[in-house]
């Protein structure tokens, strides 16, 4: 058969002997069953099952929604630790556009979703004729087996995807690990196999989803409990059954809360609890809670009752990444890194600023304190909080020189700064040229007669 332009032969497909990655050899999509037996009754807790509970689908959304907004970008390791963005032509294009049918952020979420809701991101590699990545594709995780070779090499058996050329009536195409990218959750039981969370809140979904379908019974009845009626007397069967279908015609669904009248000493007792003794939200708000531990989601994202009004909303969302998506960005960065064999000083990473929104004043603080402190120039601090260009001068850490050593003021303070100096000795005064004072003393003798004279007159 041919897979993106290549003939791939049975003869490829070696070793010849392999065995599932899974212990129990098989991959079975039942997440765990209730009680022994379930499966057999059609009561497995199933992935499309657990997601229809609104807990499980709000942890997964959020959690796929917000990595997917994130920015993911090539980058180079200018000086040592520290990456900034850049482009390639042989690794650029594939982080562009992924394949033909998804854009990037749509690529990322298909690929978190697998990992959350089956615990494996499986992604081909499409290459051409140069052997460079050129597109990449997730698969369905239930569609795909890892293989274990007696050499201990490691393949992957895939079934039926049309997207990339491969029927459902097609026969499973085994390829080598150097051709799938392989995102695990947390390998509990096989380091070939992740586990999804819903191993550990299947039961709580689906305790939730039973208590929703309960209570929509319940208010479609008009939410009037069920009950007895019960005879002071012996009845017959026949009689019984005659009370039954008069009382169901005329006192339950559209009829209930109607008024009935009944005599012979009968009397009507409710079976059903109702939703205040079941303490229904009590319940449904602890299934949830229980579902936001799994995935490790703080409640108040999802506005649980009783998660609190959020405060800060900034400390908030710094514990949601510590504590449930880091780890996800992390493995992603390096999957992905890995599987498109980038070659140093090149990696991929995401800009996690695209999660953390702060206030107007919250951002002109932190861009002003960071300014002051000499850790960004203008032009970063403008670029990294207000999306905003350069300006002229700004591309220059600024610090005020306020601050000195204990070294330097020692010094300064042995060579006594503080010391008053001695007035410095007046000039001395130049003597007159030859004949100046001769002149000076006959013209004040002229001007002293001339005074007298007008005098006298």
């Amino acid at each position: 058969m041919r897979l993106f332009g290549y003939e791939i032969t049975r003869a490829s497909r070696t070793p010849a002997t392999l065995s599932p990655g899974l212990p129990h050899g098989g991959w079975v999509p039942v997440i765990r069953e209730p009680f022994t037996g379930a499966w057999q009754q059609n009561q497995e807790i199933t992935t499309p099952t657990a997601l229809a509970y609104f807990a499980v689908y709000g942890c997964v959304t959020l959690i796929t929604s917000d990595i997917g907004k994130l920015h993911l970008q090539l980058v180079a390791e200018t000086s040592p630790g520290i990456w900034e963005a850049t482009t390639n032509p042989a690794y650029s294009p594939v982080l562009r556009k992924p394949n033909r049918y998804q854009t990037i952020h749509k690529f990322v979420e298909s690929w978190i979703t697998a990992k959350l809701t089956a615990g494996n991101a499986y992604v081909l590699k499409e290459r051409d004729a140069r052997g460079v990545v050129t597109a990449l594709y997730v698969l369905d995780p239930l569609k795909v087996e890892p293989l274990v070779a007696p050499d201990g090499a490691v393949y992957y058996r895939l079934r039926g995807n049309p997207l990339i050329g491969l029927t459902e009536q097609a026969e499973p195409l085994v390829v080598p690990a150097r051709e799938v990218i392989h995102d695990p959750m947390v390998t509990l039981f096989h380091p070939l196999v992740g586990v999804t969370p819903l191993y550990a809140c299947g039961l709580a979904a689906q305790h939730g989803l039973t208590m929703q379908t309960k209570s929509e019974q319940f208010f479609r009845g008009n939410s009037h409990p069920g009950g007895v009626l019960t005879a002071p007397g012996e009845i017959g069967d026949e009689q019984a059954a005659r009370i039954k279908a008069y009382w169901e015609e005329n006192f339950t669904g559209a009829n209930a809360g109607r008024v009935a009248v009944v005599g012979k000493g009968l009397k009507y007792e409710a079976m059903t609890v109702t939703a205040a003794d079941a303490q229904l939200i009590e319940q449904s708000t602890f299934t949830a809670q229980q579902v936001c531990t799994a995935y490790h989601v703080p409640p108040a994202l999802l506005d649980l009752p009783g998660s609190g009004g959020i405060t800060d909303l900034e400390a908030l969302l710094q514990k949601y990444h510590s504590q449930c998506i880091q780890t996800l960005l992390t493995n992603f960065e390096r999957s992905l890194e890995e599987g498109l064999e980038l070659k140093a000083p090149h990696g991929v990473e995401f800009d996690i600023d695209d999660l953390i929104w702060m206030v107007t004043s919250t951002k002109t603080k932190a861009a002003a304190e960071a300014i002051g402190a000499g850790a960004l120039s203008p032009d970063e601090a403008r670029r990294k909080w207000f999306g905003l260009g350069p300006v002229p001068g700004g591309d220059t850490p600024y610090m005020q020189q306020q601050n000195f050593s204990l070294a330097a003021l020692a010094e300064r303070d042995a060579d006594q700064p503080f010391t008053k100096a001695a007035a410095p000795a007046p000039a001395p005064v130049a003597a007159p040229a030859d004949g100046t004072e001769a002149e000076e003393k006959a013209f004040d003798v002229a001007l002293t007669t001339e005074l007298e004279g007008l005098y006298a007159a």
